[in-house]
């Protein structure tokens, strides 16, 4: 049967994946807007959250992509019908990832203070770092465990339930974050960041348990261990260590990112820690195509539907610019009551007026990065992608970030080595693709 690609069937994964793909930076911002807002050691706290955050983000990133593997195959033998030799796979898939992330806990819990050394913190900011990064620690697990079946639903061309359970997710952590962060007289005491740690600890835990019930509930797919392994686990394995290369060279540009930053000082710090986060959310909504890419781009290579391939990645490149546009012109007419959200203090503001423009300008950059991204995910094309950001993190982002922090460009150097960086992963990407499925399509 043929695969639907018209805007509408796109908008139907892309909307419901961009709302469940905000669910994780906007744990992350109300973390920072509330805790920013805090009478004691505001920018002291703010800073640690977003030291951890960077931290939580790369541990995240490195185990999450087993949601990229895991739709990548099932939605090929959805595309191919042939479901049923891959059924086994998400439960041993997830039973794998979820065990590496009980073993990361014991490796990093009792080392948390010397980890964020490295991340230049000291003082109050690394007290403030280590207390919620023990805290926050905990939700890791049940975060492996909702991405890999999220990636389970988009295999199946299904992005309602992943958005269900995210918003319940991200609404839950808001609520719990002014309760717990801020108090309630007479009922329960203010408790400044750990409150935030915990927001988002219960937030996880509710998102994993709704996860594993959508799944037995709508799917055919089950979540009991199997034994032996399914014969796409060696494949599957493959894609996640490509992935896992590929995104520790990501996680170097964001460690070096908040490690300079931190050692310009606190205020520098917090700046970055609000910027950042917004670009992970404009990231996140821009990724809301990508992750239709990733569903659609799969299931048309199991199909061999080559010249719908090509007319679909056409679409989302127009789609997710002018999204990327629009996410610009908002943030430039919102431009000073944005960074007013997260904080009052003056210098902190100061530093981030000063590059938030160039977090908007990035975001039709990014929108070509990301969908691209999503369609080599889609096509299992990890090897590419393991090169090309191997490629963009050590001869872009590195030598530029180094280079113009010499020059004591300090933020402008961190964000203009960032927007080098996307286009030197986006661009390349469309010429490889161009090249290998256009020839393809015009035998169809």
């Amino acid at each position: 049967m043929s695969t639907n690609i018209s805007l509408k069937h796109i908008n139907k994964l892309a909307i419901p994946a961009l709302i469940a793909g905000v669910s994780e930076p906007i744990l992350s911002i109300t973390d920072t807007a509330i805790v920013g807002n805090i009478d004691i050691n505001a920018t002291e706290s703010l800073a640690a959250v977003g030291i951890v955050g960077s931290f939580i983000s790369m541990l995240i990133w490195v185990l999450g992509q087993t949601r990229s593997a895991i739709s990548s195959i099932v939605s090929q033998y959805v595309g191919a019908n042939n479901l049923d030799k891959v059924k086994n796979l998400p439960a041993q898939a997830i039973f794998i990832i979820t065990s590496l992330s009980i073993l990361i806990i014991l490796v990093t819990y009792p080392f948390a203070e010397q980890i964020f050394k490295l991340y230049n913190a000291s003082d109050l900011i690394l007290d403030n770092s280590v207390l919620y990064y023990k805290i926050r620690v905990f939700g890791f697990p049940f975060t492996l465990f909702t991405i890999a079946i999220f990636g389970t639903f988009r295999g199946l061309q299904n992005t309602y339930y992943p958005m269900i359970i995210a918003i319940v997710g991200a609404g839950s952590n808001i609520i719990l974050d002014f309760i717990l962060v801020y108090g309630i007289e007479g009922y329960i005491p203010a408790m400044n960041i750990q409150g935030a740690a915990y927001a988002s600890v219960v937030a996880q835990l509710l998102m994993a348990v709704l996860s594993g019930y959508y799944l037995l509930k709508k799917t055919p797919i089950s979540l009991k261990l199997t034994l032996p392994f399914n014969k796409e686990m060696k494949r599957f394995t493959s894609m996640i260590l490509n992935l896992f290369v590929r995104t520790l060279a990501l996680n170097i540009t964001l460690y070096l990112a908040s490690a300079f930053s931190t050692s310009y000082g606190k205020q520098y710090i917090a700046a970055y820690t609000i910027a950042i986060n917004l670009w992970f959310l404009g990231a996140f909504i821009v990724d809301g195509y990508a992750s239709a890419g990733n569903i659609l781009s799969g299931k048309l290579l199991g199909g061999k539907e080559y010249d719908k391939l090509i007319e679909l990645s056409n679409k989302l490149i127009r789609y997710g610019i002018t999204l990327g546009l629009i996410l610009a012109l908002l943030g430039g007419v919102f431009y000073y009551s944005i960074g007013t959200i997260f904080t009052k203090e003056p210098e902190v503001l100061k530093e981030f007026y000063n590059i938030f423009w160039m977090v908007l300008a990035m975001q039709p950059l990014c929108a070509i990065a990301f969908i691209f991204d999503g369609i080599f995910k889609g096509l299992g094309k990890m090897k590419e992608l393991r090169n090309l950001l191997l490629i963009s993190t050590f001869l872009v982002f590195v030598p530029i970030l180094f280079w113009l922090d010499s020059l004591g460009l300090k933020l402008y150097a961190i964000f203009t080595a960032f927007t080098c960086w996307i286009v030197a992963r986006g661009f390349p990407l469309i010429i490889k693709f161009r090249r290998e499925f256009l020839p393809l399509s015009q035998k169809d």
